[in-house]
């Protein structure tokens, strides 16, 4: 079973094309699936627009009645995942604004089964790239993700910000078990979460793949939710919490995870 985890606001435009390809994409397998969408108080259509699609598809809604963050609804998409799948199940994030074409999906959860715990789509992997993107995003976009490499280095990985991901659901439990509501902790900065997943990941020791991937920034309707200076600052909270004081979150979470470990 795959398990498709949409964290939407404001996305009346886009909903209908995304899940119009996520249904066609598994027509064409044999893999059953779940679609597990967190409405983050949209102001526009987006809840009657999901609605809609419950008797066509399987879905599973939830609903924040404020608008409360990627952070937060990131988290009740993982722990709903999790309350639904068996381990051998596996997790698929995607965003919610038609820019993640479906067709990766299946790739991307095929490479797990080389013994990885997680993959991300790549835009910086050979064969990656993105389209719709001006000079001044992808300079940016481009030095976000080394400055990640350089602070959180993991192997292999060139892809640090993109959300697209597939996950073995029993990574997302043993995390969500051993960190509690701490596994997303900065959630009222802006797009962090999508970085702090990966930090929290690999001090468990979580394995990291990518897959080429083309991010359609060109088929954006809606408007974008990041903004760029309340992220940039958690990714120099995450920087400082993860290496200060003496080891930051490398250390202390080590120790709690060998202990955890042992208690098994």
């Amino acid at each position: 079973m795959y398990y498709i985890l949409l964290p939407a606001y404001n996305e009346e435009i886009s909903i209908d094309p995304l899940l119009s390809k996520i249904t066609n994409e598994f027509s064409q397998s044999d893999i059953d699936y779940h679609i597990i969408i967190c409405d983050d108080g949209s102001t526009d259509n987006t809840v009657e627009k999901v609605n809609d699609w419950k008797s066509k598809v399987p879905l599973t809604l939830i609903t924040h009645k404020i608008n409360r963050g990627l952070g937060e609804s990131a988290r009740d998409l993982f722990e709903k995942a999790v309350e639904l799948a068996n381990d051998e199940d596996v997790i698929i994030r995607m965003d919610c604004d038609d820019t993640h074409e479906p067709k990766f999906i299946i790739s991307l959860a095929e490479k797990l089964k080389e013994g990885y715990d997680v993959v991300i789509a790549s835009r910086f992997a050979k064969g990656g790239g993105q389209m719709g993107v001006n000079t001044y995003r992808s300079f940016l976009s481009r030095a976000a993700n080394l400055f990640m490499k350089v602070v959180f280095p993991v192997k292999g990985l060139k892809e640090y910000s993109c959300g697209y991901r597939a996950y073995r659901v029993s990574i997302i439990k043993e995390a969500l078990d051993f960190y509690g509501n701490l596994f997303i902790q900065l959630k009222g900065l802006g797009f962090t979460c999508t970085l702090e997943k990966v930090v929290k990941l690999k001090i468990i020791g979580a394995r990291f793949g990518e897959v080429a991937f083309l991010h359609r920034y060109d088929q954006k309707k809606s408007s974008s939710k990041m903004v760029s200076s309340i992220t940039t600052l958690g990714y120099i909270t995450m920087a400082l919490l993860y290496h200060w004081p003496f080891g930051g979150w490398r250390r202390v979470y080590k120790l709690k995870y060998k202990k955890y470990k042992e208690s098994k």
